[in-house]
């Protein structure tokens, strides 16, 4: 394990080789599987699991109870909620073995995935897209956008900082907290640098 200044609860496993990043910590009951990559300053809560060939960035908060699966990926800064759930396979059946035949899933940058949620395989998630609690996400989900209910919905945008953005008559949007713009164009948002 690279390094192997991070902290590791003495209930978690952990399996070599992984790669584990400076500042992380493991609390009780986790399995950290082969062949995974966690990044630098990570919290990852009790009982959660993470799959071979993972790749997790850094400060990615993982809270209790989430699987994350093979065929995940996480950028920076994401937030994986209490009991969220993600896929791996479109059409499982226990009688057929379908290793090997595993969705790909990216969650960018920022983004939030709130209590559990399900996200089923094979959607992107896109940077700072904020997913609500119990969602069901059958589809690829935009950058900064807002979905809630089953199947998740867009019900809006939100900021970097998780805040509602309302847009003017011009498309343009000031987040409450952090004073940044932004633009809504052809139903895309954009962060608007100054």
């Amino acid at each position: 394990m690279a390094g192997e200044d991070y902290f590791a609860h003495e209930t978690a496993i952990i399996d070599a080789p992984c790669t584990i990043g400076s500042g992380t910590k493991i609390w009780h009951f986790s399995h950290i599987m082969s062949n995974c990559i966690i990044g630098e300053k990570c919290n990852i809560g009790q009982n959660v699991v993470v799959s071979p060939g993972v790749v997790l960035g850094n400060n990615v908060k993982i809270q209790n109870n989430v699987s994350i699966y093979e065929g995940v990926t996480c950028d920076d800064d994401v937030f994986l909620g209490p009991s969220m759930v993600f896929t791996n396979v479109t059409n499982p059946r226990s009688a057929v073995n379908r290793r090997g035949q595993y969705a790909k899933t990216h969650v960018g940058k920022g983004a939030s995935i709130g209590a559990n949620a399900t996200i089923v395989c094979g959607h992107d998630i896109g940077n700072y897209a904020f997913i609500g609690a119990g969602a069901v996400v059958t589809k690829t989900v935009a950058p900064y956008a807002l979905v809630v209910g089953n199947p998740a919905r867009k019900i809006g945008w939100i900021s970097e900082y998780g805040h509602r953005l309302e847009f003017d008559p011009e498309g343009t949007a000031v987040c409450p907290e952090s004073g940044e713009k932004y633009r809504l164009e052809n139903n895309q948002v954009k962060k608007l640098t100054e």
